[in-house]
């Protein structure tokens, strides 16, 4: 199908995400490595920022993609995004002391963020509506793969002049360097893609966008799908929008609409406040932000990022087993995740996140109970190892595809309260990476002074998780949008007064008769009807 060419094609940001977190975990372990970096690698404190610069680097990249993604357009963003890459990682290769390593890894995080966010940004308008869902689990699938291919190459490499003394730095500079493969892929590729429908039509550039629709979708510009979807973008998501926003503000801040710098800040700052004062939107602030949380606070990261090191401490001598303990990581990770992508929709989300959470825990607080045995005895050693394969294959199958696909659903219920929506959002998904840096920066520290209790205290965090998962997160499973404002009990308040703003906006406008207006799910049944046609005609 023509329309998931540029989807698929953006599959590989997610590959060199998922390489990207992976890769360093075995660089820190090469002996050339630590012979050239000294004291930012033995010292706890100094490796922690060592490793997680790149994702402060990230979280800023995150605040500032918006702006590019709307004054460059998305296809330029995403370009731009891999050109700071890819300094940052030819900084990184070139090294000759731990500043470059410090200032290579904060610059290619700068990449990283504004990618997870242009990248996703663009998917989402430019694949069908029917095909979005899939993506997400499929973005989750690359990444996990991307993490399994680099624990291999760090083997591999390892081996690159003899894994001692006479190792060569070739070891630790090519799977650093390798990186450059897909983001340059990346990176022409996206030259090649076609805009954003709707950044077109923000542009004014409607033809284009028809165009686009038209190629995307593999159907003739004049078809129904194309011209409803077409009307749907520059009408519904675009004219309502404004209208809404306009009106919305007008209504409630009538003082701060002279267009200054500080009347602007302060519509920002009540929309965010807007977020503490209705209930209904602060428990979906609440799930996606606390959700992305927990994901981190599994200690997933801590094991991606350290592995090496973990096993080492349970008993394995030497970096040829510890790194080949960690390629199993890899690879029990990956294979764990096919399953979830697959049934992921059949399942529900509730029931794999509270059996994962738990499931992660029961692994944490094994391997706490086995650590200091484990470093004397090799059955111990190699059980304490098994319990973090088993915690791999837990996050592999939930945390992993579950919370992408939970956030990715708790951005459409925001979308619908389009006073809020980019403020909610901005919240979890900067969570997200400031969470992954803090544990990044603290589990050396962790593992040098509290040992086994690094197990315990994420394994208190998996179990919070699982507990938040079953006591305050809906299933949303099979729930539509409008089923999701009942859930989530927007019935009164900002969401309803919202709503019925939205609707005599639909009328106004004329996209909405007898108190219905079209929707994606209209869009999605007109396209499957239109695609049966075509099949059947060329049959």
């Amino acid at each position: 199908m023509v329309c998931c060419f540029p989807s698929n094609r953006c599959l590989i940001h997610f590959c060199l995400v998922g390489y990207n977190q992976g890769v360093f975990s075995g660089v820190l372990k090469m002996h050339t490595f630590v012979d050239r970096m000294g004291d930012a690698v033995n010292d706890p404190g100094k490796q922690g920022w060592l490793v997680s610069i790149l994702e402060l680097g990230a979280w800023l990249g995150v605040l500032v993609t918006g702006y590019f993604a709307d004054k460059l357009s998305r296809k330029y963003t995403i370009v731009l995004a891999v050109v700071i890459f890819c300094v940052g990682v030819i900084v990184q290769t070139t090294a000759k002391a731990s500043p470059s390593i410090y200032g290579g890894r904060f610059v290619t995080g700068l990449g990283v963020g504004s990618l997870s966010m242009a990248v996703p940004l663009y998917n989402s308008e430019i694949a069908p509506p029917e095909v979005r869902g899939s993506l997400v689990a499929l973005q989750q699938l690359a990444i996990t793969f991307g993490i399994m291919i680099s624990f291999w190459i760090d083997f591999g490499t390892n081996y690159i002049g003899g894994n001692g003394d006479t190792q060569k730095e070739s070891a630790w500079r090519l799977p650093i360097a390798l990186q450059l493969v897909p983001a340059v892929i990346l990176g022409v590729g996206a030259l090649r893609l076609p805009f954003s429908p709707r950044w077109l039509v923000n542009q004014g550039r409607n033809d284009e966008a028809v165009a686009v629709l038209s190629y995307a979708r593999g159907l003739p510009e004049d078809s129904d799908l194309v011209q409803i979807e077409f009307l749907h973008v520059i009408l519904e998501e675009i004219k309502a929008q404004y209208l809404f926003e306009k009106e919305t503000s007008e209504k409630n801040f009538p003082q701060y609409q002279d267009g200054s710098f500080m009347s602007g800040f302060k519509l920002g700052l009540f929309a965010y406040l807007s977020l503490l004062r209705e209930r209904s939107l602060l428990y979906r602030v609440m799930v996606g932000t606390l959700t992305m949380f927990f994901q981190q606070w599994t200690g997933i990261n801590a094991i991606l990022y350290y592995a090496p090191t973990i096993f080492q401490s349970l008993g394995l001598q030497g970096n040829v087993l510890s790194l080949l303990a960690t390629g199993v990581v890899g690879i029990a990770m990956f294979l764990a995740t096919i399953p979830a992508v697959i049934y992921i929709d059949q399942l529900g989300r509730r029931p794999v996140l509270i059996s994962g959470a738990f499931l992660m825990a029961a692994c944490h607080f094994i391997v706490a109970g086995l650590f200091h045995t484990a470093q004397n005895n090799a059955a111990t050693g190699w059980a304490a190892c098994a319990m973090v394969w088993i915690f791999a294959i837990g996050f592999g199958y939930s945390w992993g595809p579950c919370a992408c696909t939970q956030f990715s659903e708790f951005r459409a219920i925001l979308l619908n309260l389009t006073t809020v929506r980019g403020k909610g959002v901005s919240i979890a998904a900067s969570s997200n990476w400031m969470n992954n840096f803090i544990v990044g920066q603290v589990t050396p520290t962790m593992l040098k002074h509290l040992s086994f209790g690094t197990f315990v205290f994420f394994g208190a965090f998996s179990l919070l998780g699982g507990l938040f998962i079953l006591f305050f997160v809906p299933e949303t499973k099979g729930v539509s949008l409008e089923e999701m404002e009942e859930v989530f009990g927007s019935t009164t308040g900002i969401a309803r007064e919202d709503q019925a703003r939205l609707d005599d906006i639909y009328r106004r406008l004329g996209l909405m008769e007898d108190g219905a207006k079209g929707t994606n799910n209209d869009i999605e049944a007109k396209g499957s009807e239109e695609r049966v046609s075509d099949s059947e005609k060329a049959e």
